[in-house]
Parts: structure tokens; C-alpha cells; sequence
């Protein structure tokens, strides 16, 4: 399973996000290819409690069932999962700026994301607590699943 903590799976990642244009054709969702860099972004830094969020959505049902199918199957990621504000971008996400500099601040999140290793995180906001391999799990497949939002 690919692992945002893998150099080759993270080198894929970084190739593919170099080729997100502005202009990138949308397959789904409402989200511009400049507003999902700011939300994977904003995720990445909540995730490592850089920016605050008091958003939850960790119930039962997503700390079992959501976790294994979202961490452990390589079943697509649904389109619409609810996220926190403060990385939604019709709400209180980071508002897109230079594409270039958001591009370039994902890419530095990212970094300290795989620095962390997975460890000294708190609790994912919709599925809870995460082992280090799971962390880097969510790492790529939410990255992923943004990429192929706009076929990269």
C-alpha cells in the first residue's frame, strides 16, 4: 500500500502535484485546482496542530469501519467526505494566493509532515487516533485522492 513515508510513493506525489496547472481540467467536486492545493495544505498543517480546529467528526463507525476502508483497501476515496473548516474551502480554508507560492507551501508541508514520520500527531479529526503507518497512509491517499480530482 502506497505510504506518503515511502521516498518512490512520495517522489510520485511530488511529480504529479508538479504537474497540477491552474487551468487543470476538474473531473469532480467544486474545488479549483488552486483551492486544493490550499486545502491539502491546510489539512497537512491541522493534521501536525499548526493550525487550529475544534471540527470532529471521529465516531465509532469512522474510527473502525471509515478507517480500514479510507486506510486499508484500495477502494477510491468518495467524493464530498465532509472536512473541517478550517480546511474547507467554501468556509474558513486558506484563501488561494500565488499559485506558485501555494504550490511551494504544500510542498514545505508536506516535508515536515514526513519529518514527523507520523509520530507526535494528534487524533485525525474523522478517524482518531492513527499509528504511524496509518498517518502515512492518509498522507498519500488524501494527496491522491485530490490529484485525480484534476487527472494528475
Amino acid at each position: 500500500m502506497k505510504n506518503i513515508f515511502n521516498d518512490p510513493d512520495h517522489r510520485d506525489l511530488e511529480r504529479r502535484l508538479g504537474a497540477l496547472r491552474p487551468d487543470s481540467p476538474r473531473r469532480w467536486g467544486r474545488m479549483s485546482p488552486h483551492q486544493a492545493v490550499c486545502h491539502l495544505n491546510d489539512a497537512f498543517v491541522i493534521v501536525m496542530g499548526e493550525r487550529p480546529t475544534d471540527f470532529r467528526a471521529d465516531s465509532l463507525l469512522n474510527r473502525t469501519v471509515g478507517r480500514v476502508v479510507a486506510l486499508s483497501t484500495p477502494i477510491p476515496w468518495p467524493r464530498g467526505l465532509p472536512t473541517s473548516p478550517e480546511a474547507d474551502q467554501e468556509k474558513n480554508g486558506t484563501p488561494p494566493g500565488s499559485f506558485d507560492d501555494d504550490v511551494a507551501d504544500l510542498r514545505a508541508s508536506m516535508a515536515r509532515f514526513r519529518e514527523k514520520g507520523g509520530r507526535g500527531l494528534g487524533p485525525h479529526v474523522a478517524l482518531g487516533p492513527l499509528s504511524p503507518g496509518e498517518w502515512g497512509r492518509w498522507g498519500w491517499r488524501h494527496t491522491n485522492h485530490h490529484l485525480r480530482q484534476f487527472g494528475v
